[in-house]
């Protein structure tokens, strides 16, 4: 028998992928292939790639922004407050920490909870204020998918931000307990009551 078939196999990597090709994880970790959406309308808006970091590719570009992988745009997303402005590589480590809890809790690849949480965070309807004669007056409108996007990303970052800001609370547990809460649609979870109570002041407004 020879030494190459004595050598063991090599363990596919964590996430799915048994390629082997650590470029083409996310991470070096992730595999993005085969990831499912269960809402149709903004499956176009949800793009998952390994690429975590593109420079600001599209920032000068309109609409662009839906062509960065999600998990980038959670990034930029987390660095849109006073204390973290710019702090890119800060801001990374949190969401790769925060994936390696997500799948030590449930054994999944946390970029398909991430999908799945920003589909249940999005609002479906949101109110505009009218005027009518002075006299604003608010109306439900449908909310565009693109938006819903940006919406629950918002409400992520600012359940982050609630939920770690000086308290004892690591940024990297306070997103993971944000992203497991709004994929398994935990009315608890900030994401999905501020969603909740979006669609219910809208409800109201018919």
């Amino acid at each position: 028998m020879s030494a190459d078939e004595d050598a063991p196999e090599p363990e596919a990597p964590a996430g799915g992928d048994d390629t082997g090709d650590v470029s083409a994880l996310l991470f070096g970790k992730w595999s993005v292939d085969g990831i499912e959406y269960d809402d149709p309308s903004t499956q176009r808006y949800i793009t998952v790639t390994p690429i975590a970091h593109t420079q600001g590719r599209h920032a000068d570009k309109q609409f662009k922004k839906s062509q960065i992988s999600i998990v980038e745009r959670l990034i930029n997303r987390l660095m849109q407050t006073d204390e973290n402005t710019g702090k890119k590589e800060q801001a990374t480590r949190i969401v790769r920490d925060a994936f390696d809890i997500v799948h030590e809790r449930t054994d999944e690849n946390p970029v398909q909870v991430l999908v799945h949480a920003v589909e249940n965070a999005g609002p479906r309807e949101e109110t505009v204020r009218l005027k009518y004669g002075g006299i604003s007056v608010p109306k439900a409108v449908d909310v565009a998918p693109q938006r819903r996007v940006d919406q629950a990303l918002k409400f992520l970052a600012e359940g982050v931000q609630g939920a770690s800001f000086k308290t004892a609370t690591p940024a990297a547990e306070a997103l993971a307990d944000q992203l497991l809460g709004a994929a398994n649609y935990d009315v608890q979870t900030y994401a999905v009551n501020q969603k909740e109570e979006k669609e219910r002041v809208a409800a109201a407004a018919r």
